[in-house]
């Protein structure tokens, strides 16, 4: 039995070793994956430096400070407590030294989590000891479950600085690489070979499970449960007809009303917005790399803007002058994010209880779970997960989870640019229908310009950090009063400009003089028509008719774009003044008349810009 003590010594000093370094080092973890300061780089060497130090080096630093000179060595012999030379030294020794690859192991895991499942649960209303412990453990569980078999080698394994700091007394410090060391060298190889054989066969064991836990799924996937799991009861899919039908939205009594004013300085450009709106949706229009994504992420606390203020139905969500500035849990924002940001290792109910609040009771909160997935048309899906559904249901899903929340805004970053065409109309129309039923503020983010035609009835365009224009969609489209905002919500045909009288313009590009029903302006630099507001007269008795050639035509299965070069013919497909878009039986009849065509430019249709 003698001969198996250094086993016994060296598991219970890992085990202890390995539960100690488990909790440290994701604590360590956590708390450097949000840590920003400028001794970042000092912390993380000073964390990880047993991994690359030798170990009889770690064994004297320890030896310093454990000692009985050392400073933690007086404070400990202070209370009477000796560590040198006994088996609480072994820990100590091997929690320094597997430390490392329980952290660096546990942080690599934590950062590998998409950011956006973390925003999402903050603007949900989780703490942060919830984010952790809900969805920063559990999604980090292979990674977690492998640093910690790690360790567990690491520290059986350790010799040096064990050695140094707890020395070979046999039956109290001896683990099994001492016992091999003094074995091997007092001649006893047979003792020397059966602890290494020992060593060998639980090193394997750990390395393959660890083998094991690296090549397992970064998501917990399972088969779907019948019952909703937690305090979320089954729901009886029996009565949700009669429910749909008895739900009640009503219209929205109380005053909506956002205010945004932030700047932020960004490396390209400063986003520097301010508008106000007391209407239910609201659409923001603007190219890549606008700022459109950040003026949602500040409203919803996810970025903090240099200065400013936010206010939300009369209450401060970010004041720099007073020092307001909400964490995104209690601003009640919902917000669905272009990849929707589901949990993966929660089932659907899961995902929509998660934000919901928690005054509500068992009932209450199976009733909305219940409501949530019939106005969503997902009856039924609850006992699912995210990986089980398709990116449309997922974005329901996703939909149904903010509004769960009961956020007083809704904040919808570009919804359906992960979904294929054949998809969108549904979830369009899914998504429509619940922001009429919402009672609250809407900021729709889309690059489809008949979308947001459809969704917003009030629109925001955006270019280079700068609000350029914010009225109805009809104004805005009609009349964009500037070439960028034009330029933005699709107008394609442009032209320098210059006036000649207060009812007339020479457009320079178009080479051909325009009459005007509107005043011209003092600063015109453009003249502009949409290209599916040029006319195809008979005749040219109308004003700014103007004949016309094809260049070349560009062909959908719905209309074509026509390239026409004015006044005479062109000399290449590049060779064209005007992009005119027609529908296919329009251009069945066009193609047969005999060129130059006749060309309108409606001086009602004419944008001044």
């Amino acid at each position: 039995m003698t001969n198996l003590t250094p086993i016994w010594i060296s598991l219970k000093t890992a085990t202890t070793a390995t539960v100690i370094t488990f909790f440290l080092g994701i604590t360590a973890a956590r708390w450097m994956l949000s840590y920003r300061g400028k001794s970042k780089g000092l912390i993380e060497g000073l964390l990880t430096a047993p991994l690359v130090l030798p170990p009889t080096v770690v064994g004297f630093l320890l030896l310093l400070l454990f000692g009985r000179n050392g400073f933690i060595g007086q404070i400990l012999d202070y209370f009477g407590i000796k560590v040198i030379f006994s088996w609480y030294a072994t820990v100590i020794a091997s929690t320094v030294v597997a430390f490392p690859l329980m952290y660096k192991t546990a942080l690599g895991a934590f950062k590998q989590i998409d950011s956006n499942l973390l925003a999402c649960a903050r603007t949900l209303g989780a703490s942060e000891w919830k984010i952790f412990w809900r969805i920063i453990v559990p999604l980090a569980k292979p990674g977690l479950i492998a640093a910690t078999l790690l360790a567990f080698a690491r520290a059986l394994g350790e010799f040096g600085a064990t050695l140094m700091l707890a020395g070979s007394i046999p039956g109290k410090t001896e683990t099994i690489p001492i016992a091999i060391f003094f074995a091997a060298e007092g001649g006893a190889m047979d003792r020397a070979l059966m602890l290494v054989i020992v060593m060998l066969a639980i090193s394997l064991g750990v390395i393959t499970a660890v083998n094991y836990w690296t090549e397992a799924n970064r998501y917990h996937k399972s088969k779907p449960r019948r019952n909703f799991p937690g305090n979320i009861p089954k729901i009886n899919w029996s009565t949700l007809e009669k429910r749909q039908k008895s739900l009640d939205y009503p219209v929205p009594q109380a005053k909506i009303k956002l205010t945004v004013e932030i700047q932020k300085q960004l490396p390209g450009f400063l986003l520097d917005v301010a508008f106000q709106t007391d209407q239910t949706s609201l659409g923001l229009l603007g190219g890549s790399g606008a700022g459109k994504s950040l003026i949602l992420r500040c409203i919803a606390g996810l970025d903090t803007p240099d200065k400013g203020r936010i206010v939300l139905n009369g209450r401060v969500l970010f004041d720099s002058n007073r020092g307001i500035n909400l964490p995104p849990r209690d601003r009640a924002c919902g917000f669905l994010f272009q990849n929707y940001a589901l949990f993966p290792h929660l089932t659907i109910a899961e995902n929509i209880a998660f934000g919901m609040p928690t005054k509500k009771s068992r009932q209450e909160t199976r009733q909305e779970i219940e409501k949530q997935l019939i106005v969503v048309d997902l009856p039924g899906k609850g006992d699912r997960y995210p990986g089980e559904l398709s990116g449309g249901q997922q974005q329901r899903v996703a939909l149904a989870r903010a509004k769960a929340s009961e956020p007083g805004i809704m904040l919808l970053d570009e919804p359906f640019s992960a979904l294929d065409t054949y998809l969108r109309d549904k979830q369009e129309k899914i998504l429509r229908n619940n922001l009429i039923r919402y009672q609250g503020v809407t900021l729709f983010i889309t690059h489809n310009l008949e979308e947001v035609y459809r969704v917003c009835p009030n629109l925001l365009v955006i270019d280079k950090g700068k609000a350029i224009a914010h009225g109805t969609k009809q104004d805005i489209f009609e009349h964009p009063g500037n070439f960028r905002t034009a330029q933005l919500t699709g107008c394609k045909n442009f032209s320098r400009a210059l006036a000649i009288s207060q009812h007339q313009i020479k457009a320079m590009d178009w080479n051909c003089i325009l009459e005007t029903i509107e005043p011209v302006p003092e600063l015109l630099e453009y003249v502009g028509i949409r290209a599916h507001q040029l006319i195809f007269p008979d005749t040219d008795d109308e004003k700014n008719t103007f004949p016309c050639w094809l260049a070349t035509i560009s062909e959908t299965q719905h209309r074509v774009t026509l390239y026409l070069k004015l006044n005479q013919p062109a000399n290449n497909p590049d060779d064209y003044h005007l992009q005119a878009e027609v529908f296919k039986d329009k251009w069945m009849k066009l193609k047969g008349r005999s060129f130059p065509w006749k060309i309108q430019l409606n001086p009602l249709r004419i944008m001044l810009l």
